[in-house]
């Protein structure tokens, strides 16, 4: 069986991110889209709200073989918790590149036999990340061009209550 993980902060996740885990769900028996849990970052969503958000992507898409949740520490060791054979990680600029690359490199270190795949955003997304987005609803401007209807809710509901 192949399996992928495709880590990401989705801090909220968009449709940039749903792009990629699409595409991966073709590739792959089973994915594991995972939130990466790090003590040293602040994130406006609480892990349940981002498992909640992830969840609606799966739904809206009808992801079969994928399992949302999340997990703290390396991703490298949690990759070899879940037996995948490849981290999937998706790019849109140079500096992406060079982010992932540096973290491939540290990760085939520890662990030669697991692959790092680097799929390129589509052009229409590019610009879209979760900084983006945050900052716009912050700004009580529209993001449902960036995320699903039922997640620009919960982000809308995060910002009220704050």
């Amino acid at each position: 069986m192949r399996i992928a993980v495709y880590p990401t902060s989705a801090n909220p996740p968009t449709y940039g991110h749903a792009d990629i885990l699409v595409r991966t769900t073709k590739q792959f028996d089973h994915v594991f889209w995972s939130a990466a849990m790090n003590s040293e970052k602040h994130y406006m969503f609480n892990e349940e709200v981002r498992l909640r958000m992830m969840n609606e992507y799966v739904q809206h898409f009808d992801l079969k073989n994928v399992t949302v949740e999340a997990f703290t520490g390396s991703t490298i060791r949690y990759v070899q918790k879940r037996k995948a054979q490849v981290i999937v990680k998706g790019l849109r600029s140079l500096d992406d590149f060079q982010g992932e690359f540096q973290q491939a490199v540290g990760n085939k270190g520890i662990d030669p036999e697991i692959e790092t795949f680097c799929l390129f955003g589509k052009p229409d997304l590019f610009a879209i990340n979760s900084t983006l987005v945050r900052e716009l609803a912050f700004l009580g401007e529209s993001i449902e061009d960036y995320v699903l209807p039922s997640v620009a809710k919960i982000v809308a509901d995060a910002i009220k209550k704050s």
